[in-house]
């Protein structure tokens, strides 16, 4: 069975985005930053399969050290992976992305962050519970 993960941070409330991007973005504190190296931290050496806003916030400098490939939900989830053998590789955001594969996902990494703002984006818990593995919680 392939490794396939999911990270993502959510606020409060299970915020996930506001017009495209992270809600707390730009936000000074440090468990927003220890957030976000950690994420690079894990997905280091690994595939990251996202959408086109995800994909259009990421770093030039994270290409280095990841593949990285822009994916839509419509493509079908076993043969985007199938490009991928023996490696691990995680979906990033957002929602229909996250819907589109969720039955293939074993292991959810979710940080939940201070945040309790605004937002148009929400975790769904019933991605959760159509993978194959489990959810794993920080924060």
């Amino acid at each position: 069975m392939q490794d396939v993960r999911a990270m993502c941070a959510i606020g409060r409330r299970r915020q996930l985005g506001l017009r495209g991007r992270l809600p707390w973005e730009g936000d000074p504190a440090p468990e927003y930053a220890a957030d976000v190296a950690r994420f690079w931290q894990l997905t280091h050496g690994h595939v990251l399969l996202a959408g086109p806003r995800t994909i259009a916030s990421i770093p030039p400098t994270a290409y280095a050290d990841r593949t990285i490939v822009e994916i839509r939900s419509r493509m079908a989830p076993g043969d985007v992976l199938a490009r991928f053998p023996e490696r691990v590789v995680f979906i990033g955001g957002g929602p229909a992305i996250w819907t589109a594969f969720a039955d293939l996902i074993r292991i959810w990494d979710i940080t939940r962050l201070p945040y309790d703002g605004e937002a148009d984006r929400w975790l769904e818990p019933a991605w959760l519970v159509r993978g194959r593995g489990a959810a794993r919680g920080a924060g």
